[in-house]
């Protein structure tokens, strides 16, 4: 993965899709891509991100395979899950495979584009490492916010539908991104400070402002909680390392 010209007004090198796609496999699951042309039909496996947001019954599906899972790992009934902890959880998955990538095009290439669940074709399954495709002329975009113009915002809006807080959607991201950022800086060192930066600067933003901070320590800590705590019976599960209601002993 190649350093951005730190000029702003920098002529870029043109990515190859190809070359982009083996330098993103390297960095883990979360964010292996590949890319396609939008003006081809995709193969039998693939799906269009974007009926999974447009399309109610879809979602509703999704939610609903999660909420089971989360039901057997804890020997529950399926509706002693709540529904929304299960929406809540299912978008933490999906918003931290679709970021990672996204995440690291913008540090590793000083990519500016914005990405739609139209741009996005994915092989459904519970796992989070879904396989996914970007549609290759994202990579030509330029002058947008990842993070506020298409997908992020998309998912926020279709999950909030099922009872969830959108400063807890929000946290969500911001967690998914925390996460990105720890994996790609133990993957390539010498992004660590970029990719550092780039994080600080979008949790200042609009978007993600008051939904995540620092622990004393410099460890993220986010000011919401993803909910999934609560799936367990008595709802007194473990919580995740950077939620806000875990409190570190002094």
């Amino acid at each position: 993965m190649s350093e951005p010209d730190s000029g702003r007004d920098a002529v870029r090198e043109p990515l190859v899709p190809a070359l982009v796609s083996e330098q993103l496999a390297v960095l883990g699951p979360y964010f292996a891509a590949e890319f396609h042309d939008a003006s081809q039909e995709p193969e039998t496996s693939w799906r269009s991100l974007a009926d999974l947001v447009g399309e109610p019954a879809a979602m509703q599906e999704r939610v609903a395979g999660v909420r089971a899972f989360l039901a057997a790992g804890t020997r529950q009934p399926t509706e002693a899950v709540e529904l929304r902890v299960a929406a809540s959880v299912m978008h933490l998955g999906l918003v931290a495979r679709v970021v990672s990538p996204l995440f690291a095009l913008a540090v590793g290439h000083g990519w500016r584009g914005s990405v739609r669940s139209a741009d996005l074709r994915w092989q459904p399954g519970l796992a989070s490492t879904f396989p996914l495709s970007i549609d290759e002329s994202a990579l030509a975009r330029d002058g947008s916010d990842w993070i506020t113009d298409g997908v992020i915002p998309e998912l926020e809006t279709v999950t909030a539908k099922f009872g969830v807080n959108r400063h807890i959607l929000r946290g969500n991201a911001a967690s998914a991104l925390a996460g990105a950022v720890r994996t790609l800086s133990a993957a390539r060192p010498e992004l660590a400070g970029r990719a550092a930066g780039m994080f600080e600067a979008v949790l200042a933003g609009p978007y993600l402002a008051g939904t995540a901070g620092h622990r004393p320590d410099g460890t993220f800590r986010r000011r919401s909680c993803c909910l999934i705590y609560r799936a367990a019976p008595r709802h007194d599960g473990a919580l995740c390392g950077d939620c806000a209601l875990n409190v570190p002993r002094t």
